[in-house]
């Protein structure tokens, strides 16, 4: 497994729309509109895979396998934009495991943070 491109400290930024499959009404409930916990975190999950599998090898991909001090502190309503920052902040070569932070704002409120963990597997 080649991780020669991947750097402790590469980082970027993503931002994404509030769509009503993204919210507490996805599955047609009444209720508030606004962002659920789970799309928060895959929305995160997304956003780490972007940062790192495109620097891999293309016969391995990665998997997530811990999540660390998820926290949804804020509001986030539909229509709105959140930003999703991502940060590789661990590289464990010999293991094939990576570490990021991830913060979720909207107009520079915090509304989530988290610490991301995945695995690099071989997609044979």
């Amino acid at each position: 497994m080649n991780t020669n491109k991947l750097e402790v400290g590469q980082s970027e930024s993503t931002e994404v729309k509030i769509t009503t499959d993204l919210t507490t009404n996805r599955t047609g409930n009444k209720g508030d509109d606004v962002l659920s916990t789970p799309s928060m975190l895959g929305l995160m999950e997304g956003a780490c895979i972007h940062l790192t599998d495109s620097l891999l090898d293309d016969d391995v991909s990665t998997v997530g396998y811990a999540v660390d001090g998820l926290r949804h502190i804020g509001r986030t309503d539909l229509g709105e934009t959140v930003q999703i920052k991502t940060a590789l902040t661990e590289i464990d070569r010999e293991k094939g495991r990576l570490t990021y932070e991830i913060e979720v704002s909207s107009n520079g409120r915090p509304i989530g943070k988290a610490v991301h963990k995945r695995a690099i597997i071989s997609r044979g």
